[in-house]
């Protein structure tokens, strides 16, 4: 695989590190100079547009075969021998020079921007305080095999989620990978003769493939100030289980708490947590269950954890789940190039991307919360914008409603009951059995709810620790946009089981291939990544002891010429490279927390007031 990684990335050894110094707080945060970039940026016009098309229709076409048939596409015996180094060798050799050219540019970009922060921060007498625990989002964590059966041994200690070991086992045999990707229906877990397991250590998070960064940046940047696995730890989870099975079947949250414990007696300063997007919903459970009897106690977060560094974090869902799990709508194919598209849509049928999905009960925890308070209703939502036509509040529009399959237009607690009512039994009793949707109103109505795991992953309908001496920051991008609602249409397609499917024909206004978009970082509406942090935290009974929150919004300000966006950028996953998110958390970690002030840029105030959530 070094060879390999030699042949395509190229051997380009980082320069010495830009000295220019990062401001402590502000935007934008721009860490390389300007003369750099343009030498950067200089050589790639034309080329580099034709170089992406090839690379991700190519993209597009093998993972579309992944999903797709065998009889309906191609006959794939003959690429039983097929590794990337042959892979390579079909690639035309003007298509490998750019993808080489236009990664050497992104990596010395990326050497720039990650060090510089942390030897920045390092000249200015910042170094390393409190231990950090990472816990990451979804795409974030590899999935390894443990299985010794006869069809699991071949994929031994192989990754099949997030790795070259994927693409292959998926290319060579789809109905395998599907089999041990795909947990039980009825109880959630592995299914006979399958073992997949998170990977562990910060390998599991740093780069999902070789070249795609995740963690990677914030690791190089934490090294800087004297971080090491001595302290600083990615607590890696299998993110299709829901949290009830992390812990029954992996005791994720008691290795949890055990690390922290360990980080503070060892130190002797309390621990930094540090997660990302789904990542937050994970934690704000672990926090109601190592508080609950028996497992911590009252007092336990107070005592162990010094701040909450919340990245990007989806606290009230992510509206797209919801079409995921609904009709198998893959609608972040769009940001590739057309013949990409082409190929996903041709050979990756909807209805096995629906059973996928629903198969993962984690996913799920991703379905927006708050109901019509938050989201609004059939005629308003917070969010809605002078002088558009359509509210946000319909989530779910039927251009043509005139059967029982499109009753209408959804709000989007309707589309919630009509996603369950629609759905196989074990589906429905796998959300229900794990996760609430709407709000508590009154003090009472809270307490009630910490007793029911159910409502963990809820901040609605559940409290923060009684931790007052416990520090919350919620840095997230904005401006990106970002799916907000969606039109539909009955599912024509006689060989398709699902009843509904995404009017993808639909482009007129503000709609875009049936898609409106709405205010966010490009994944997480607005509304979920900053409500809480906004103004539902400072509700007393959803923070009785006052914990304080500070909130910083990135606007999203990507460098056009970047695949990843930039130094600037606000995008969903790329802002764990952004250089002022880099900057932010190592002054935290550093014990410098207080130098940060709150940093507004986008309408979210506004919005929150109008959400019919209010005091008792």
């Amino acid at each position: 695989m070094s060879t390999l990684r030699r042949r395509f990335w190229g051997n380009s050894s980082s320069t010495e590190p830009s000295r220019e110094p990062s401001p402590a707080k502000g935007e934008p945060v721009t860490l390389v100079s300007k003369t750099h970039l343009k030498e950067l940026k200089g050589k790639r016009g034309k080329r580099w547009q034709l170089s992406i098309f090839g690379l991700g229709g190519l993209f597009g076409i093998l993972v579309a075969a992944f999903f797709a048939n065998q009889h309906d596409v191609i006959n794939l015996e003959g690429l039983v021998d097929f590794n990337m180094e042959s892979l390579l060798d079909v690639i035309p050799a003007g298509i490998v020079k750019d993808a080489k050219d236009i990664t050497r540019h992104e990596r010395e970009t990326v050497n720039y921007d990650s060090f510089s922060v942390g030897l920045h921060l390092q000249s200015q007498g910042v170094k390393a305080l409190h231990p950090v625990i990472m816990i990451p989002g979804v795409i974030s964590t590899g999935l390894e095999s443990w299985g010794t059966e006869k069809e699991s041994i071949q994929y031994f200690r192989k990754r099949l989620w997030g790795s070259w070991s994927m693409m292959r086992a998926l290319v060579l045999d789809k109905a395998s990978w599907k089999r041990h990707i795909m947990l039980d229906k009825i109880t959630g877990l592995d299914p006979p003769g399958v073992k997949l397991r998170a990977a562990q250590g910060f390998d599991a998070a740093d780069f999902f493939i070789t070249g795609y960064w995740i963690w990677g940046k914030i690791l190089e940047n934490l090294a800087t100030l004297g971080y090491d696995p001595t302290n600083a730890f990615t607590a890696a989870y299998d993110w299709r289980l829901s949290c009830a099975n992390l812990e029954n079947r992996d005791h994720y949250f008691t290795r949890l708490r055990s690390h922290i414990e360990t980080a503070v007696l060892t130190s002797h300063e309390k621990t930094v947590l540090v997660s990302h997007s789904m990542g937050s919903q994970v934690l704000f459970y672990f926090f109601h269950w190592v508080e609950a009897s028996g497992h911590g106690g009252p007092g336990w977060v107070d005592k162990y954890v010094d701040s909450w560094i919340n990245v990007s974090g989806s606290m009230l869902g992510a509206l797209k789940g919801l079409p995921a799990v609904l009709s198998g709508e893959m609608k972040d194919t769009a940001q590739l190039n057309a013949f990409a598209v082409y190929g996903l849509e041709k050979f990756l049928g909807k209805d096995e991307r629906c059973e996928i999905f629903r198969s993962m009960p984690g996913a799920s925890s991703m379905l927006p919360k708050g109901g019509n308070a938050v989201w609004g209703n059939k005629t308003w939502a917070p969010d809605d914008q002078p002088g558009q036509n359509v509210s946000f509040g319909t989530f779910i529009n039927f251009k043509e409603s005139n059967s029982t399959q499109s009753p209408g237009n959804l709000t989007v607690e309707e589309s919630i009951s009509y996603l369950l009512e629609h759905s196989d039994t074990w589906y429905k009793n796998q959300v229900l059995d794990n996760y609430s949707h709407g709000v508590a109103h009154t003090s009472a109505e809270v307490e009630d709810n910490e007793k029911d795991h159910r409502k963990w992953m809820n901040p609605l309908e559940t409290r923060l620790p009684r931790a007052p001496n416990l520090k919350i920051y919620c840095f997230y991008g904005v401006g990106k946009p970002t799916e907000r609602s969606y039109f539909y249409r009955e599912d024509q397609d006689p060989n398709s089981s699902l009843n509904v499917t995404m009017d993808t024909a639909l482009t007129m206004g503000a709609v875009d291939h049936g898609v409106i978009p709405g205010e966010g970082d490009g994944t997480v509406p607005l509304l979920s990544n900053g409500y809480m942090c906004a103004r539902g935290w400072q509700l007393k009974r959803f923070n009785p002891a006052g914990v304080k929150i500070k909130i910083y919004e990135m606007p999203h300000e990507p460098d056009r010429f970047s695949p990843r966006g930039g130094p600037n950028t606000g995008d969903h996953v790329d802002i764990l490279g952004r250089a002022s998110l880099n900057d932010l958390i190592l002054r935290i970690a550093g014990g410098k927390g207080d130098q940060i002030e709150d940093n507004y840029v986008s309408n979210i105030r506004e919005y929150s007031e109008k959400v019919k959530i209010y005091e008792e």
